[in-house]
Protein backbone atom coordinates (compact mmCIF):
# COMPACT_ATOMS: atom_id res chain seq x y z
CA UNK A 1 0.00 0.00 0.00
CA UNK A 2 1.01 3.36 -0.16
CA UNK A 3 1.88 5.95 2.44
CA UNK A 4 0.61 5.98 5.50
CA UNK A 5 -1.82 8.92 6.59
CA UNK A 6 -3.60 7.58 8.92
CA UNK A 7 -1.55 7.49 11.90
CA UNK A 8 1.56 5.39 13.12
CA UNK A 9 0.07 3.45 15.91
CA UNK A 10 2.12 0.93 18.09
CA UNK A 11 3.77 2.55 20.44
CA UNK A 12 1.30 5.33 21.67
CA UNK A 13 -0.30 5.00 24.93
CA UNK A 14 -3.86 4.64 23.21
CA UNK A 15 -2.52 2.00 20.85
CA UNK A 16 -1.39 0.07 23.74
CA UNK A 17 -5.12 0.83 25.24
CA UNK A 18 -6.46 -0.90 21.91
CA UNK A 19 -3.94 -3.93 22.25
CA UNK A 20 -4.96 -4.19 26.12
CA UNK A 21 -8.46 -4.50 25.34
CA UNK A 22 -8.11 -7.08 22.17
CA UNK A 23 -6.03 -9.02 24.95
CA UNK A 24 -8.74 -8.82 27.90
CA UNK A 25 -11.78 -10.09 25.62
CA UNK A 26 -13.52 -7.11 25.24
CA UNK A 27 -16.29 -6.56 22.50
CA UNK A 28 -16.38 -5.39 18.94
CA UNK A 29 -17.55 -1.62 19.76
CA UNK A 30 -15.07 -0.93 22.59
CA UNK A 31 -12.40 -1.64 20.34
CA UNK A 32 -13.87 0.16 17.72
CA UNK A 33 -13.90 3.01 19.92
CA UNK A 34 -10.95 2.87 21.14
CA UNK A 35 -9.44 2.17 17.57
CA UNK A 36 -10.94 5.02 16.24
CA UNK A 37 -9.82 7.06 18.84
CA UNK A 38 -5.96 6.53 18.47
CA UNK A 39 -6.51 7.08 14.86
CA UNK A 40 -8.85 10.08 14.97
CA UNK A 41 -6.47 12.66 13.88
CA UNK A 42 -5.82 11.07 11.00
CA UNK A 43 -9.27 10.12 10.33
CA UNK A 44 -10.59 13.57 10.62
CA UNK A 45 -7.78 14.98 8.18
CA UNK A 46 -9.90 12.83 5.09
CA UNK A 47 -10.84 15.71 3.43
CA UNK A 48 -7.48 16.28 2.27
CA UNK A 49 -7.29 12.95 1.11
CA UNK A 50 -6.90 13.06 -2.67
CA UNK A 51 -7.53 9.17 -3.03
CA UNK A 52 -10.82 9.51 -1.04
CA UNK A 53 -11.99 12.64 -2.38
CA UNK A 54 -11.87 11.79 -6.06
CA UNK A 55 -13.71 8.00 -4.73
CA UNK A 56 -16.65 9.92 -3.19
CA UNK A 57 -16.68 12.52 -6.11
CA UNK A 58 -16.68 9.64 -8.84
CA UNK A 59 -19.27 7.93 -6.93
CA UNK A 60 -21.49 11.02 -7.25
CA UNK A 61 -21.16 11.17 -10.79
CA UNK A 62 -22.06 7.79 -11.52
CA UNK A 63 -25.75 8.35 -11.09
CA UNK A 64 -26.04 11.99 -12.55
CA UNK A 65 -23.96 10.20 -15.80
CA UNK A 66 -26.88 7.86 -16.02
CA UNK A 67 -29.12 10.13 -16.36
CA UNK A 68 -27.99 12.12 -18.80
CA UNK A 69 -28.81 12.40 -22.19
CA UNK A 70 -24.95 10.87 -23.18
CA UNK A 71 -24.52 8.00 -20.67
CA UNK A 72 -21.18 7.31 -21.79
CA UNK A 73 -20.16 10.68 -23.02
CA UNK A 74 -20.70 11.66 -19.31
CA UNK A 75 -19.07 9.01 -18.12
CA UNK A 76 -15.81 10.17 -20.37
CA UNK A 77 -16.02 13.23 -19.45
CA UNK A 78 -15.37 12.83 -15.60
CA UNK A 79 -12.45 9.64 -16.21
CA UNK A 80 -14.87 6.10 -16.64
CA UNK A 81 -14.17 5.56 -20.01
CA UNK A 82 -16.79 2.69 -21.02
CA UNK A 83 -17.59 1.84 -24.81
CA UNK A 84 -20.42 2.55 -26.18
CA UNK A 85 -22.77 -0.30 -24.00
CA UNK A 86 -20.77 -0.74 -20.89
CA UNK A 87 -21.55 -3.94 -18.47
CA UNK A 88 -21.21 -3.36 -14.96
CA UNK A 89 -17.73 -4.96 -14.59
CA UNK A 90 -16.78 -2.74 -17.66
CA UNK A 91 -18.40 0.67 -15.38
CA UNK A 92 -16.19 -0.65 -12.12
CA UNK A 93 -12.83 -1.66 -13.86
CA UNK A 94 -13.06 1.78 -15.57
CA UNK A 95 -14.05 3.62 -12.32
CA UNK A 96 -10.96 2.09 -10.54
CA UNK A 97 -8.93 3.22 -13.86
CA UNK A 98 -10.10 6.75 -13.36
CA UNK A 99 -9.19 6.74 -9.62
CA UNK A 100 -5.74 5.63 -10.58
CA UNK A 101 -5.04 8.05 -13.54
CA UNK A 102 -5.84 11.25 -11.25
CA UNK A 103 -3.64 9.88 -8.34
CA UNK A 104 -0.83 9.78 -11.08
CA UNK A 105 -0.74 13.18 -12.22
CA UNK A 106 -1.44 14.39 -8.41
CA UNK A 107 1.05 12.18 -6.43
CA UNK A 108 -1.94 11.41 -4.01
CA UNK A 109 -1.71 7.73 -3.72
CA UNK A 110 -2.03 6.97 0.42
CA UNK A 111 -3.59 4.36 2.41
CA UNK A 112 -6.66 5.33 2.90
CA UNK A 113 -7.25 6.36 -0.44
CA UNK A 114 -6.61 2.92 -1.34
CA UNK A 115 -9.03 1.52 0.74
CA UNK A 116 -11.63 4.26 -0.49
CA UNK A 117 -10.63 2.99 -4.08
CA UNK A 118 -11.18 -0.81 -3.09
CA UNK A 119 -14.49 0.14 -0.63
CA UNK A 120 -16.00 2.51 -3.97
CA UNK A 121 -15.20 -0.71 -5.83
CA UNK A 122 -17.24 -3.30 -3.84
CA UNK A 123 -20.01 -0.79 -2.93
CA UNK A 124 -20.83 -0.44 -6.83
CA UNK A 125 -20.02 -4.38 -7.51
CA UNK A 126 -22.49 -5.08 -4.56
CA UNK A 127 -25.15 -2.61 -4.93
CA UNK A 128 -25.32 -2.50 -8.65
CA UNK A 129 -25.07 -6.10 -8.77
CA UNK A 130 -28.00 -6.72 -6.07
CA UNK A 131 -30.41 -4.29 -8.82
CA UNK A 132 -29.50 -6.16 -11.89
CA UNK A 133 -29.37 -9.35 -10.18
CA UNK A 134 -26.31 -10.13 -12.05
CA UNK A 135 -23.06 -9.04 -12.09
CA UNK A 136 -21.75 -10.57 -15.74
CA UNK A 137 -25.27 -11.17 -17.41
CA UNK A 138 -26.91 -7.76 -16.53
CA UNK A 139 -27.81 -6.01 -20.29
CA UNK A 140 -25.84 -2.67 -20.34
CA UNK A 141 -28.89 -0.74 -19.93
CA UNK A 142 -30.26 -2.44 -16.87
CA UNK A 143 -27.12 -1.21 -15.71
CA UNK A 144 -27.23 1.82 -17.31
CA UNK A 145 -30.87 2.12 -15.29
CA UNK A 146 -29.40 0.76 -12.02
CA UNK A 147 -26.94 4.05 -11.45
CA UNK A 148 -30.02 6.25 -12.54
CA UNK A 149 -31.65 4.97 -9.89
CA UNK A 150 -29.30 5.94 -7.43
CA UNK A 151 -29.93 9.48 -8.63
CA UNK A 152 -32.91 9.83 -5.71
CA UNK A 153 -32.15 11.00 -2.05
CA UNK A 154 -33.49 7.78 -0.53
CA UNK A 155 -31.09 5.43 -2.82
CA UNK A 156 -28.08 7.78 -2.99
CA UNK A 157 -28.45 7.68 1.08
CA UNK A 158 -28.37 3.95 0.93
CA UNK A 159 -25.26 3.88 -1.40
CA UNK A 160 -23.27 6.48 0.71
CA UNK A 161 -24.25 4.41 3.42
CA UNK A 162 -22.81 1.26 2.19
CA UNK A 163 -19.38 2.97 1.10
CA UNK A 164 -18.39 4.58 4.45
CA UNK A 165 -19.66 0.92 6.11
CA UNK A 166 -17.28 -0.70 4.15
CA UNK A 167 -14.44 2.22 4.06
CA UNK A 168 -14.70 2.50 8.33
CA UNK A 169 -14.34 -1.62 8.59
CA UNK A 170 -11.41 -1.54 6.58
CA UNK A 171 -9.52 1.86 8.12
CA UNK A 172 -10.54 -0.03 11.66
CA UNK A 173 -8.63 -3.25 10.13
CA UNK A 174 -5.53 -1.94 8.66
CA UNK A 175 -5.01 -0.67 12.81
CA UNK A 176 -5.97 -3.82 14.51
CA UNK A 177 -4.88 -5.99 11.89
CA UNK A 178 -1.44 -5.21 13.37
CA UNK A 179 -2.40 -6.23 16.63
CA UNK A 180 -4.54 -9.98 15.96
CA UNK A 181 -1.63 -11.77 15.11
CA UNK A 182 -0.10 -11.54 18.69
CA UNK A 183 -3.81 -12.47 19.87
CA UNK A 184 -4.59 -15.77 17.37
CA UNK A 185 -3.68 -19.34 19.17
CA UNK A 186 -3.80 -21.55 22.15
CA UNK A 187 -4.04 -19.23 25.22
CA UNK A 188 -4.73 -16.41 23.01
CA UNK A 189 -7.89 -14.12 23.09
CA UNK A 190 -8.63 -15.81 19.70
CA UNK A 191 -7.92 -19.37 20.01
CA UNK A 192 -8.80 -20.14 16.48
CA UNK A 193 -9.45 -18.41 12.94
CA UNK A 194 -13.27 -19.13 13.34
CA UNK A 195 -13.25 -16.89 16.51
CA UNK A 196 -11.26 -14.30 15.10
CA UNK A 197 -13.78 -14.65 11.80
CA UNK A 198 -16.66 -14.05 14.43
CA UNK A 199 -14.73 -11.02 16.02
CA UNK A 200 -14.49 -9.26 12.37
CA UNK A 201 -18.56 -10.38 11.10
CA UNK A 202 -19.33 -8.34 14.99
CA UNK A 203 -17.20 -5.57 13.45
CA UNK A 204 -18.31 -5.51 10.34
CA UNK A 205 -22.16 -4.95 12.48
CA UNK A 206 -20.71 -2.21 14.03
CA UNK A 207 -19.62 -0.17 11.56
CA UNK A 208 -22.86 -0.84 9.41
CA UNK A 209 -24.50 0.39 12.51
CA UNK A 210 -22.58 3.22 12.83
CA UNK A 211 -22.93 3.78 9.18
CA UNK A 212 -26.20 5.22 9.90
CA UNK A 213 -25.44 8.40 10.61
CA UNK A 214 -24.01 8.88 7.32
CA UNK A 215 -28.06 7.70 5.27
CA UNK A 216 -29.69 10.35 7.27
CA UNK A 217 -27.65 13.19 5.72
CA UNK A 218 -26.38 12.21 2.61
CA UNK A 219 -29.75 11.94 0.56
CA UNK A 220 -30.16 15.19 1.78
CA UNK A 221 -26.50 16.39 0.65
CA UNK A 222 -26.86 15.09 -2.67
CA UNK A 223 -30.39 16.06 -4.14
CA UNK A 224 -29.35 19.93 -2.71
CA UNK A 225 -25.65 19.79 -4.72
CA UNK A 226 -27.36 18.14 -7.26
CA UNK A 227 -30.53 21.06 -7.67
CA UNK A 228 -28.20 24.19 -7.27
CA UNK A 229 -25.50 23.09 -9.10
CA UNK A 230 -27.40 21.38 -11.79
CA UNK A 231 -25.76 18.33 -11.50
CA UNK A 232 -22.23 19.66 -11.43
CA UNK A 233 -20.63 18.58 -7.93
CA UNK A 234 -17.54 19.34 -7.36
CA UNK A 235 -14.09 17.51 -5.87
CA UNK A 236 -13.83 20.78 -3.09
CA UNK A 237 -17.94 19.76 -2.78
CA UNK A 238 -16.89 15.77 -2.20
CA UNK A 239 -14.01 17.20 0.02
CA UNK A 240 -16.35 19.07 2.62
CA UNK A 241 -19.11 15.97 2.36
CA UNK A 242 -15.68 13.45 3.18
CA UNK A 243 -15.35 15.86 5.66
CA UNK A 244 -18.37 16.01 7.39
CA UNK A 245 -18.89 11.74 6.90
CA UNK A 246 -15.88 11.01 8.49
CA UNK A 247 -16.55 12.99 11.52
CA UNK A 248 -20.05 12.00 12.27
CA UNK A 249 -18.97 8.54 12.01
CA UNK A 250 -16.20 8.62 14.46
CA UNK A 251 -18.37 10.63 16.53
CA UNK A 252 -21.35 7.45 16.20
CA UNK A 253 -18.07 4.35 16.89
CA UNK A 254 -17.64 6.43 20.21
CA UNK A 255 -21.52 7.05 20.61
CA UNK A 256 -21.96 3.48 20.28
CA UNK A 257 -19.28 1.77 22.63
CA UNK A 258 -20.69 3.83 25.55
CA UNK A 259 -22.32 0.67 27.98
CA UNK A 260 -25.79 2.76 27.80
CA UNK A 261 -25.71 3.44 24.22
CA UNK A 262 -28.38 1.12 22.17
Amino acid sequence: MGHIRLGNLPRTRKWQQVVGLIAGGAGAAQIANATISAAERGLNLAADDKGLVEAIWLLTQLPVAARSEDYVGALSSVGVRVTDSPTLMEVVGAFSDAVDRRLATNGGRTDLGEMAQMAAVETITKVVGERTQSLFGAAPEDVRAAFAGLGTSKQFSSFARSFFARLTEKCLNYFLDRAYSYHLGEGQRFTTLAQHGEFTKALERHCHEASRIVEEFSGGWFSKKTWETRGEITRQDAAKFAHVAMQKICAELKEGARPDAE
